[in-house]
């Protein structure tokens, strides 16, 4: 029997590979997909302020990762990095017009990917699924 975390590894490994081949359509890794779906989605929200603290809380990465992924995704011309209006320290993350609302591409493909790897679940199993995977995310962040 497979332990638990090699299997939770290996689906998300098999996710991200295939979220990476839908990236790279748009010349983006899937981490990079993904940092920039949460910028276009905390915008089309209300989100008048998006610092790369936020990102790297959202996303549990390091700072110094996050810069690198902001960095490529700024080159890219995906989003634009300025000065906060409203506090000089930080910088105010934006989509650009390329990237303006593509959280809505970035969920299509979420939902196709996941579709395939649930393919043989009934929709009650895969929503139970994901009930119980959003459980699980609950305690880690109550941590």
């Amino acid at each position: 029997m497979m332990p638990f975390g090699l299997k939770i590894a290996v689906i998300s490994r098999t996710f991200g590979r295939k979220m990476d081949e839908k990236a790279s359509a748009m010349g983006l890794t899937a981490v990079q997909l993904r940092v920039l779906a949460s910028v276009s989605r905390l915008e089309a929200f209300g989100e008048t302020e998006i610092h790369q603290n936020d990102l790297e809380r959202i996303h549990y990465v390091t700072h110094p990762a996050m810069t690198k992924l902001l960095q490529r995704l700024e080159s890219k011309g995906f989003i634009q990095c300025v000065p906060s209006e409203q506090d000089r320290r930080y910088k105010k993350i934006t989509c650009t017009e390329k990237s303006t609302d593509i959280y809505k591409v970035i969920l299509a493909y979420d939902d196709e990917v996941l579709s395939e790897l649930c393919k043989s679940l009934t929709e009650s199993q895969k929503e139970t699924l994901l009930q119980l995977i959003d459980m699980i995310l609950d305690n880690i962040d109550s941590e």
